[in-house]
């Protein structure tokens, strides 16, 4: 079974409460992290739907909203200043926020991936017989970055096959639903109940490229900068690290 080092749901509250500081001035009294359906951000689920949250906010006089989002939204969220923080992998971190000009400081590594991000395929034996097929997955995404590093590790180029474009709350059932498609690219716990269907096997994942996939707790460095408690935040898990837009991409 495909393993993810994630840290316990308790350490990354203590990490999020240890923003509300209380003899710290506040200059604002709400903060909104946006989160997404992937097996290593699930304890930011349970924190939300059990009031974990809510009782440290409520503890230090601050709120905490947790948005629940698809995926790439939740990053464009983020881009656009809609959400202080957001959970990300290091490649949407070099990729979007950078281009658009945001700096971002890396508060959390939650977890590295070692086989959460797959390549599914129904009739295809290898990575090779990709040519000349649709392959269904959210579009510029770590998923993409896992199919690319596919493409390459066996020599065949993305302009062989059609990538098409698929939110992360429809890939599952819509693959599972239709049987002609044949490949998809998504992460746990998607990739779990993809693989339940019959005819359906994985022919690489993410625990062929060890230690590229990092799944990030981010927080937009100028409210970093500008609200101490985000600043504690980032000094309980040690200094923060910066995705500057100079940066390139992975």
């Amino acid at each position: 079974m495909p393993k993810c080092r994630s840290l316990v749901a308790a350490l990354i509250v203590v990490g999020l409460a240890v923003t509300a500081l209380p003899h710290l001035a506040l200059a604002r009294d709400k903060f909104t992290l946006a989160i997404s359906i992937y097996a290593g951000w699930m304890p930011w689920y349970y924190a939300k739907d059990q009031g974990i949250l809510k009782k440290w906010a409520e503890r230090y006089k601050i709120a905490i909203d947790v948005v629940e989002m698809d995926y790439i939204p939740s990053i464009e969220a983020y881009v656009a200043g809609k959400v202080d923080a957001a959970v990300m992998t290091n490649m949407e971190a070099l990729d979007m926020p950078a281009r658009s000009g945001v700096d971002t400081s890396v508060l959390i590594v939650g977890d590295y991936c070692n086989g959460n991000d797959a390549l599914l395929v129904r009739g295809i034996a290898d990575v090779k017989g990709l040519k000349g097929t649709e392959v269904s997955l959210v579009e510029l995404s770590v998923s993409h970055y896992l199919l690319a590093r596919a493409l390459e590790m066996h020599g065949v180029k993305e302009s062989e096959l059609k990538v098409v474009n698929t939110s992360d709350s429809d890939i599952g059932p819509a693959f599972i639903a239709n049987k002609s498609q044949k490949a998809v690219v998504t992460w746990n716990p998607m990739v779990m109940t993809i693989e339940q269907t019959p005819g359906v096997s994985k022919i690489f994942d993410s625990s062929k490229i060890p230690g590229e996939i990092l799944d990030l707790l981010v927080v937009n460095t100028k409210v970093l900068n500008e609200e101490a408690r985000f600043a504690e935040a980032g000094k309980a898990f040690g200094t923060p690290y910066y995705i500057s837009p100079e940066q390139t991409v992975l």
